[in-house]
């Protein structure tokens, strides 16, 4: 991915307001990214601890979106696995992450959601910069590159669900 500035983030998001992107808590460290080992930028607001945000790169174009999530409670022991990467969690590590769909359908409630990786990191835990807490990534016959690929369909597939 290439690297953003804030602007480039603000002006992509395709499911809240202009004030609302306007507001958004955006990374301080985006020039500490590692940009060429990511598929999407995504983070969580510190100031909001059940939203997060994603960007990534499209055909030429940035789309972004407004997520939020259900923190986990304590005491619920199971494991996760994130739809995009299929990494799997213990109890916090995966949590279904919803998004408002776009327009109209938007502003009248519909929304989509995916089990994600809950601090978003799944282009780190698939190059294996990364390795998830007491979880893991299950040995795989797909290259590298076709990993990559299926994440970044499962991303793109979640998307265009939030236009339809």
């Amino acid at each position: 991915m290439r690297p953003l500035t804030e602007q480039d983030i603000r002006s992509s998001f395709i499911n809240c307001s202009k004030g609302e992107a306007k507001r958004l808590a955006v990374p301080r460290d985006l020039g500490e990214r590692p940009w060429a080992d990511l598929d999407f930028l995504g983070w969580r607001d510190p100031g909001a601890p059940d939203r997060s945000h994603l960007v990534t790169e499209r055909d030429g174009r940035l789309v972004g979106v407004a997520l939020r999530f259900q923190p986990a409670r304590r005491g619920f022991l199971h494991r996760s696995m994130c739809s995009l990467c299929l990494t799997t969690h213990p109890r916090g590590g995966v949590s279904l992450m919803t998004a408002r769909k776009a327009g109209a359908a938007g502003r009248e409630g519909n929304s989509v959601g995916a089990y994600m990786c809950t601090d978003l990191a799944c282009s780190l835990y698939l190059r294996g910069l990364k390795v998830p807490e007491s979880g893991g990534r299950f040995e795989e016959s797909l290259t590298l590159e076709e990993q990559i690929a299926r994440t970044r369909g499962r991303l793109f597939a979640f998307l265009d669900a939030l236009r339809a």
